[in-house]
């Protein structure tokens, strides 16, 4: 008589173990944030955007006046200009793929140009005596600080390194691009000092002068300008 042979149980055999229901139910919700999230990074489901669209709210106070000036300048010449800037910022011994940010930052500007009438003196104003002929010496035109337009201006690219990715995810910095946009401001400033803008100031100045007094009956208008 024969004994049977009883075969092992191969893993197969064994039931597979289930899912408990709380995980699925958590897998599930994490795909549906995952696809919700990738959808409005990616712009690839329409109207996702307009499901969780935001809502800004001025809260700002009220402006205050701090001071009043008087202004006696004549603002004869305005200039606009633009600039790329290119600003990298590197760490010693670290790559810039670890530490290191570099901005592409396109900043549009203005600068005026102007001449101070308020610095003219009695000494450097002479009419003759028929109140024909009138002599003004005027200081030369001086130029303005430059004004960055914020609709204008904007960063093309910004990169940074590991760390500072990781840095921005747990603070927030309002002044990320305040360095691009003082150094863009610096070079509007240097272009203006270069051009020929206090040049045209002066130009309009004095016609601006001679068909002022020229209404008032003056025939010969002279002006000139120094310190």
């Amino acid at each position: 008589m024969t004994t049977p042979v009883r075969k092992p149980t191969s893993p197969v055999d064994r039931p597979a173990r289930r899912m408990p229901g709380w995980a699925k139910a958590l897998t599930a919700l994490v795909l549906v944030l995952v696809v919700l999230f990738a959808g409005l990074r990616l712009s690839v489901v329409p109207g996702l955007k307009d499901l969780f669209g935001s809502e800004t709210q001025d809260r700002s106070g009220p402006a205050l006046l701090k001071s009043v000036q008087d202004i006696s300048r004549y603002d004869a010449a305005s200039g606009n200009f633009q600039v790329v800037v290119d600003l990298e910022k590197d760490a010693r011994f670290l790559p810039d793929a670890i530490r290191g940010t570099r901005t592409l930052y396109v900043g549009a500007g203005t600068v005026d140009a102007f001449v101070d009438l308020g610095k003219v003196g009695e000494d450097d104003v002479a009419v003759d005596d028929g109140r024909t002929s009138a002599t003004l010496r005027l200081p030369h035109a001086a130029l303005g600080e430059p004004a960055l337009d914020p609709d204008r201006s904007y960063a093309v690219s910004k990169q940074r390194g590991l760390l500072d990715r990781l840095g921005d995810l747990f603070s927030d910095n309002p002044n990320g691009e305040q360095a691009v946009q003082k150094l863009a401001a610096r070079h509007i400033g240097d272009a203006a000092k270069d051009s020929e803008l206090k040049a045209r100031a002066e130009s309009n100045t004095t016609a601006m002068l001679r068909g002022l007094l020229t209404s008032l009956g003056f025939e010969e208008v002279r002006v000139t300008y120094g310190t």
